[in-house]
């Protein structure tokens, strides 16, 4: 028998806590699907078009606008079969709804570990970027870039699909909390890590003989590369204030049930799908903010300028 969805388990219990169940409007959650899609299809057809944002780093955010648009659309469609549920046109345990939904809990699972691994494939992009600059188009040929793509997408789904079917196993709730808490380790030091010997660099840069063309170069790069490094933390930033709390939702549906002080912060299930779902939304707006490249195709798209970036 398959077991009790893994991202509709909120309202089961509600009444054994006092907290009322917030609810949130349903045009709200097709407003958030509606608004991120078209933002993140622009981010996916601004990297394929412009010429200058063909690189390894470029592609990985293109993955990641992929999967923030696999959980937005995701939780729209789940909404809009719960909407039909409560009017009566769709069953709630039939075996074809319960598939269903557990193939859309699998790719908001699928969406949720793809923008970890790909955070840690641009986190580590950086570090190649800024420490290994000379050797940098060797390491990360857009063959081998390709190749990580494919092996994300691969692992994120194969592994989503078995995180669900066995769920209610210890051993898989235990792996998918560890296997949060390793990656926000290893990323968070990635990037402190980054920061650290970008400031001793800048200034041994800083102590090179002033008159040299060489070194003014060597400023510009260096600028360049940490004000790219700074903009993905902030995306990794607004990503944890995002999925942070349906994380913690998720751990409470693991470690407390039963207790009715967890069924209160569970009962706000509704308010963390839609911050969920505005991390979509999010990430394109610090791109056009931050990217300059990025901002410049976005206005050419908008004003439906000729592309004489790819001449």
């Amino acid at each position: 028998p398959n077991q009790m969805p893994l991202l509709t388990m909120n309202a089961t219990s509600l009444n054994r806590t006092d907290c009322p169940e917030v609810k949130v409007p349903v045009p709200l959650f097709f407003a958030v699907g509606v608004v991120s899609l078209a933002e993140n299809l622009l981010v996916v057809i601004a990297v394929i078009s412009n010429r200058n944002l063909h690189s390894p780093m470029y592609c990985f955010m293109c993955s990641l606008a992929a999967f923030n648009t696999m959980a937005s659309l995701t939780k729209s469609w789940e909404n809009l079969m719960i909407l039909l549920a409560d009017v009566g046109q769709l069953r709630k345990t039939g075996t074809s709804e319960t598939s269903l939904d557990d193939l859309m809990d699998s790719l908001l699972c699928m969406s949720f570990m793809g923008s970890i691994f790909s955070f840690l494939a641009i986190a580590v992009d950086r570090y190649i970027t800024i420490f290994h600059a000379l050797h940098y188009y060797n390491i990360m040929t857009m063959r081998r870039t390709a190749a990580i793509l494919v092996l994300i997408w691969t692992v994120c789904g194969v592994s989503a699909l078995f995180m669900i079917r066995f769920f209610e196993s210890f051993v898989i709730m235990i792996c998918f909390v560890v296997f949060f808490v390793v990656s926000l380790t290893i990323i968070c030091f990635l990037y402190v890590y980054m920061f650290m010997l970008a400031r001793i660099h800048a200034r041994k840069i800083a102590s090179l003989p002033s008159g040299a063309v060489r070194s003014g170069r060597r400023q510009r790069w260096w600028g360049s590369s940490m004000r790219g490094t700074l903009t993905l933390t902030i995306l990794f930033g607004a990503y944890l204030v995002c999925w942070g709390p349906f994380f913690l939702h998720l751990i409470i549906i693991m470690a407390c049930p039963m207790n009715p002080y967890c069924e209160c912060y569970r009962s706000l299930f509704q308010l963390h799908v839609v911050l969920l779902m505005s991390h979509a939304i999010i990430d394109p707006a610090i791109y056009a903010f931050r990217c300059t490249e990025l901002r410049r195709t976005f206005r050419k798209m908008l004003l439906c300028s000729h592309w004489d970036c790819c001449d």
